[in-house]
């Protein structure tokens, strides 16, 4: 980034977030919402460009994350909280409706956000995760997904997995990002901004603690895949999917966007998990023409 955006806090929902903004105050908002492991600074490439577009650019880091405020105990973040903040957020800044945009765990926020306050998106722009009940469909009866998931039931242990990813100054943790990426997408510096965020206290934990939430709530419900009853999507809405994501099938993608009643669908032949990073000029180009 050329120029860091100001930061701020705000109390929401029962907690502090911390926010990054850019943008013209005037500009229609977009809400940015980043996902595991990362915080506001994985929309770096994004920021700039949405607020040279005109754009007024939302970007938080989550609870638990970064500087934001760290909830003890799994409860605490439940999805129906997560999307709950973002409606908190909208209503603290004095937005009725805003554009919303997700990668990864801020993409499952996002959908859940546009499936129950689908009066406060304006527009939906999601990143390379499933629709949460097509998710949970695959997660019961597709073996690829299965397969591709194994990081979920590893990340219910308690303790072990924030030593695991701890370990020799997070080298787990960096391989993790910089492993399943194009090479190049995280630079050294993008790296450091990331250990500085994982070491603030407490931060893993919480950040961990979203998984363990939505396994919990998973093994509430149904196991039968077919007793599963989609949602549907009534904001318009735009997937973008690098196929080259090594956790998340991208067979998940067209049967999200067939729960959408305005729904498009791109594909990114060579780009991983992490898209906004490994094809930053072609995103920014898709959100801002869909956005606009």
């Amino acid at each position: 980034m050329t120029a860091q955006p100001q930061t701020t806090f705000i109390s929401c929902n029962g907690i502090r977030l911390h926010l990054a903004l850019a943008g013209p105050q005037d500009g229609p908002p977009v809400v940015l919402l980043h996902g595991f492991p990362e915080f506001w600074y994985g929309w770096r490439h994004q920021i700039e460009a949405l607020a040279a577009a005109g754009f007024r650019v939302i970007a938080p880091d989550q609870r638990g994350y970064n500087l934001s405020e760290k909830p003890r105990g799994v409860h605490n973040y439940q999805v129906e909280r997560l999307s709950a903040d973002v409606i908190g957020l909208l209503d603290a800044l004095g937005y009725e409706q805003a554009f919303l945009a997700g990668h990864d765990w801020g993409a499952a926020v996002a959908w859940e956000t546009a499936i129950r306050y689908p009066e406060r998106v304006r527009k939906l722009a999601i990143l390379n995760v499933p629709h949460p009940d097509v998710m949970s469909r695959f997660l019961l009866s597709n073996f690829e997904q299965q397969r591709k998931s194994w990081y979920i039931y590893f990340f219910q242990l308690p303790l072990i997995p924030e030593a695991v990813l701890r370990a020799n100054d997070w080298a787990p943790a960096v391989r993790m990002l910089t492993h399943s990426a194009l090479p190049g997408s995280f630079t050294e510096a993008d790296i450091e901004q990331y250990r500085r965020a994982w070491w603030r206290k407490g931060a893993m934990t919480s950040m961990l603690n979203w998984y363990r939430a939505v396994f919990r709530r998973a093994l509430r419900g149904s196991l039968d895949p077919d007793k599963i009853v989609p949602r549907r999507v009534h904001v318009p809405t735009m997937i973008l999917w690098g196929k080259q994501d090594i956790a998340l099938s991208h067979h998940m993608a067209q049967p999200s966007c067939d729960l959408c009643d305005q729904g498009l669908l791109v594909f990114f032949d060579h780009a991983t998990h992490w898209v906004q990073h490994d094809e930053a000029e072609a995103v920014n180009k898709a959100l801002i023409s869909f956005f606009a």
